[in-house]
Formats: structure tokens, C-alpha cells, sequence
């Protein structure tokens, strides 16, 4: 192992290229903690690359799995949400079974992060579907009660240009909507929105589920790494 990554090595498959939510997530790691990341190439966010993208993601696995990485995180929810809850479930097993190495998707990231911060019940944000009942069906099958989802606006390629100030202003509306929500969730890494976790949980009461926040927190999780870090919301100050 490299020396800087005496606390472990992950390796991280992007479902797209160029992606300013991986700069994030290393910025938030603790020192100590390799990254190697891979690169699918979704370009335009439609269903049937999401769906096309698994073979895809299976190549760059067992590829991480040969570099002997102490854990593979393959990235963005749109194609495992896709397989169903329990269809991802199935597929997890079978990789980690072929390859030997652990894995987390983005989903099942987010689903413990939620079971970790006691949320039951939430409103969420995101923009990969137009049909957001196909995250929602998702988060039901795991347990939860989807309160409201809501698609931000424009095209697929341009949403990582939106204001977070603006994406604070609809979060906001949308919780006043369902004041019984246990937190806030986003759905996808395009968004640029970390300045706005910790105004969100202090104005509003509850905790936000953000992409990069919730894979920093599980990487740390499963590599028995416990660093806390402030200004990014309860999952990593606390790290439940």
C-alpha cells in the first residue's frame, strides 16, 4: 500500500467524467485515505444509458478489485436505483462474492446514512428523472416514507451550474410543505451545495442527506477510519 494511504484505499467509479463531486469527497477525507477513481461516461442523464451503464461499471470493479483496494463504492443512483431495491441488493452480493472486496452503492450509502441520522420519514431534491417515482418507489421498498420529491429545473448537463443559494430557497419550501419530515435529502453529486447543509439543519431542525457528505462518512465507517469534521452537517460532526 502507497504510504499515503496508510488508512486505506478506495476505489471510486464516477458515473461521469470530470465530476466536481469527486474533488469534494477527497477534499473531506481524512489524511491517510487513498482514492483511485474510474470514469464511466454517461453524458446526457437518460434512462437507458443509466441501464446500459452496469456491464460498465462491472469491467472497472473487477479492475479496482486487481489494483487490491480495500473497498469499491461504484457511484451515482440513477443505475442501481433502476435495478430496484432488491434487484441492486442481488447484485451487490454477486460482486462482492466474484471479487472479494466490499462494495457500496451510492443508494445504499444514502439508505444507512438515513438509518444512522433515525430518519424515517423525508422530503427530497434531485434531477436525474423526470419520474421521480422511480427513486421514491426505491426508498419505500427500504422502508422509508417519501413525503415529497421534487425535480429541480433544466437540462441534465447544466444543473451543476444552479445557485446553492437557490437550491437552499426550494429545500426550504419543500420541507415548510411536510413540517413532519425527519430531513432533507439530495439526490445526486452534480449539485454544488455544501455551503448550504449546515444552514439548512440549523434553520430548519433536521439533518441533510448530501451525496458526498454520506460516501465521506462510509468510506470512514468501513475503513474503522473516525475522524469528525464540522461544517458539513450532523453525518460527519457526529459520524453516527
Amino acid at each position: 500500500m502507497p504510504y499515503d494511504c496508510w488508512r486505506g484505499m478506495v476505489g471510486i467509479i464516477k458515473p461521469t467524467k470530470g465530476s466536481g463531486s469527486l474533488v469534494e469527497l477527497i477534499k473531506m477525507l481524512p489524511d491517510g485515505i487513498g482514492v483511485i477513481p474510474l470514469f464511466n461516461n454517461v453524458r446526457h442523464g437518460r434512462i437507458e444509458e443509466f441501464q446500459a451503464a452496469i456491464p460498465a461499471y462491472e469491467l472497472k470493479i473487477s479492475e479496482l478489485a486487481e489494483d487490491k483496494v480495500d473497498l469499491i463504492h461504484p457511484a451515482g443512483t440513477p443505475p442501481f436505483m433502476l435495478l430496484g431495491y432488491k434487484g441492486e441488493a442481488e447484485i451487490i452480493a454477486k460482486w462482492e462474492k466474484q471479487f472479494g472486496v466490499p462494495i457500496f452503492t451510492s443508494a445504499t450509502n444514502q439508505v444507512a446514512a438515513m438509518k444512522a441520522l433515525k430518519i424515517k420519514k423525508f422530503v427530497g431534491i434531485g434531477y436525474d428523472f423526470d419520474d421521480t417515482s422511480i427513486v421514491a418507489r426505491y426508498f419505500t421498498d427500504a422502508g422509508f416514507n417519501v413525503l415529497e420529491l421534487a425535480k429541480l429545473p433544466g437540462p441534465w448537463e447544466e444543473v451543476g451550474r444552479l445557485s446553492s443559494k437557490d437550491i437552499y430557497a426550494e429545500a426550504r419550501k419543500l420541507f415548510l410543505r411536510h413540517r413532519d419530515a425527519d430531513g432533507i435529502y439530495f439526490q445526486g453529486g452534480k449539485l454544488r451545495i455544501l455551503d448550504i447543509i449546515e444552514p439548512l439543519e440549523q434553520d430548519l431542525g433536521v439533518p441533510v442527506i448530501h451525496p458526498g457528505v454520506t460516501q465521506c462518512w462510509e468510506i470512514q465507517k468501513r475503513l474503522r477510519v473516525r475522524q469528525p469534521q464540522k461544517g458539513y452537517g450532523q453525518l460527519l460532526a457526529g459520524l453516527p
